[in-house]
């Protein structure tokens, strides 16, 4: 009899490609079928993210939901792992609180998730193993894939940059690579596949290789990857400003794989604050950097992160960010609170920010980047955009799919078009979502 599974994903894209590759180990060992619901599953697998507290949060409800269906169902297993457990005491604390979750693992061994299933198996008490240390990287791709035609590949693991806000340093370990040909055989294989979207995942994409003495370097890499190829999209992300040079935007000029817009998150607009953060520039040294960029990219789009409410942030410092935003001319942005993270550097600062401050203050930066991004989408109207197509919604009976720059276009189509590349020539601009109609001109599968 087959059995089911239920993995629970919290945080970020890397998070998600770190479920594909739990979901690939669960089917080598007899998971087979994924269950739609937690409740039916014969296991469920939470892999946490603790980059912010309603995350943890929302995880710690969650898993303590279940307390009634384990004791009405104790044969089903229940797996908790991530970068919530890989906090010091986390997974005592964790076991405390809720003694029904039978495994609990971390950050560093979840290609050892298999051996962990198997250890379960062979003990009635709960299995508890959280690595002290990163181990080896794995370089076998064993992920069961499910975002067609997007892929997503990690590239390194790990940072070493420690932004005084971030707990990423601490739960992810120190900077490790990943071999370059074993990145680009990957790659080349999940084009091979069908693939049609690729995005390269690191905490600092910029510094790659630097763990392993140089050598190939994170522009050369995008060549080696794009070369000899035909058309598709690479993204990759996330970019740390302080290391964003000329040999990258070079890369993304000359390769036409390379998509026109990129992600460097800027947290905030005044130097006092980002002195505080770490982050290791000034704002006119990011605007520097947004201006060589446009230069040589004509065209080229920007998204960023923004943080508000950060310890000693005043109003000034707060309205230095207001018009850093309005400078930059960001395609979009992901804006959000400053959460107090345990065991970093910002949380035992003085100064910290009072709740109502923050969401004030959150509100009017919210509301300045979406008029910002209306204005962006009002001016597709007209236009002729090209979209990946990646689903279909059955509810609105529209297909959809992002562009170059990553928003979302709909259409309607009397065939499947997913995997596709479709022309739209826009008619309506909702938000940040585009709608039209095929232009009719030669698609690309």
């Amino acid at each position: 009899m087959n059995k089911s599974y239920h993995i629970v994903t919290y945080g970020c894209q890397m998070n998600v490609h770190e479920s594909e590759k739990l979901a690939g180990i669960l089917r080598a060992n007899g998971y087979s079928e994924e269950c739609p619901t937690a409740e039916e599953a014969d296991i469920v697998v939470f892999n946490t993210c603790c980059i912010r507290e309603n995350a943890e949060n929302h995880a710690m409800g969650n898993i303590g939901a279940l307390k009634k269906v384990k004791r009405a169902r104790p044969q089903m297993l229940i797996a908790v792992g991530g970068c919530m457990t890989q906090q010091p005491d986390a997974a005592q604390r964790l076991r405390k609180k809720f003694p029904f979750v039978d495994i609990v693992f971390g950050t560093h061994n979840l290609d050892e998730f298999g051996a962990l299933l198997a250890r379960k198996a062979a003990q009635k008490k709960a299995v508890v193993a959280i690595p002290e240390k990163e181990g080896a990287i794995c370089e076998e791709d064993y992920s069961y894939r499910t975002s067609y035609p997007n892929a997503w590949v990690n590239i390194m693991y790990g940072c070493n940059n420690f932004c005084s806000y971030c707990i990423v340093p601490y739960v992810r370990g120190r900077e490790r690579s990943r071999d370059p040909e074993s990145i680009v055989r990957e790659v080349h294989d999940l084009l091979d596949k069908g693939y049609r979207e690729i995005t390269l995942l690191g905490q600092n994409v910029n510094s790659y290789s630097a763990d392993l003495g140089g050598g190939m370097s994170f522009p050369q890499l995008l060549y080696r990857i794009c070369e000899g190829q035909g058309k598709f999209r690479l993204r990759f992300m996330t970019s740390n400003p302080k290391d964003f040079g000329e040999e990258l935007i070079e890369a993304i000029a000359e390769l036409p794989q390379v998509c026109k817009l990129i992600h460097l998150p800027v947290q905030a607009g005044s130097d006092r604050i980002l002195k505080l953060m770490n982050r290791r520039y000034t704002a006119r040294e990011y605007l520097e950097k947004l201006e060589a960029l446009r230069k040589r990219v004509p065209g080229c789009k920007v998204t960023t992160d923004i943080m508000v409410g950060f310890p000693t942030e005043t109003e000034e410092d707060f309205e230095q960010t207001l018009a850093l935003v309005r400078r930059a001319d960001f395609a979009s942005a992901f804006t959000f609170v400053y959460s107090r993270r345990s065991g970093t550097k910002a949380a035992e600062m003085e100064g910290q920010i009072p709740e109502e401050v923050q969401k004030e203050r959150i509100m009017r930066l919210v509301e300045l980047v979406n008029e910002k991004t209306r204005e962006k989408s009002r001016a597709y109207l007209g236009k002729t955009t090209e979209i990946l197509v990646e689903d279909f919604d059955k509810k609105r009976g529209l297909y959809l799919g992002r562009d170059e720059y990553g928003r979302m276009g709909y259409f309607q189509s009397d065939k499947d078009r997913i995997g596709e590349f479709v022309r739209l020539k826009i008619t309506d601009a909702s938000g940040i979502s585009l709608y039209g109609e095929p232009d009719g001109r030669e698609e690309h599968k």
